[in-house]
């Protein structure tokens, strides 16, 4: 058998690879990178893009919470100034005349007499005075369980 046609050259050096052995690896589909020309396309990303993607993200959740802190601090404002002006009229009705120990829950209407100026609080509505009202109606109020008048009408969202 002729030597040529086997394809083996017993006089033939052995072949060394010029590769470094610690470049090497024998799974080559762990490699982070394409090992040959028919592997995907391995692109590295734009590290301001990835960051600037991340900070327009930051930004718009934290401004949707503080929003949402922003509205949650109105509304304590407003709860805040419902209460002092609950202060501030049970304050004036308990300084009118009361003829009668009021009741929680129930609807009662704030005067001014005409005479005097004085404040009076009534059980009688300011359509059931008849032709001669001996007051100025100023407002309907029901007193609450603790204690504070809130406001169901006044003089000006009647006229209003």
């Amino acid at each position: 058998m002729n030597n040529e046609w086997s394809g083996t050259d017993k006089h033939s050096e052995e072949f060394i690879n010029p590769v470094d052995k610690t470049k090497v690896t024998s799974t080559p589909g762990s490699l982070p990178y394409p090992h040959h020309a028919g592997s995907a396309l391995v692109r590295p990303e734009d590290m301001g893009k990835v960051q600037g993607l991340a900070l327009q993200a930051m930004y718009q959740q934290t401004d949707t919470q503080l929003q949402q802190i922003r509205e949650q601090i109105e509304l304590l404002l407003a709860q805040g100034k419902n209460i002092q002006t609950r202060i501030q009229v049970s304050e004036q009705i308990y300084q009118a005349a009361i003829g009668f120990d009021p009741v929680i829950n129930h609807i009662y209407h704030l005067y001014q007499k005409k005479s005097d100026q004085a404040w009076a609080l009534s059980m009688v509505a300011p359509h059931e005075w008849g032709r001669k009202k001996p007051y100025e109606y100023l407002a309907t109020v029901r007193l609450l369980a603790d204690h504070t008048w809130e406001i169901l009408k006044t003089r000006e969202t009647d006229e209003g």
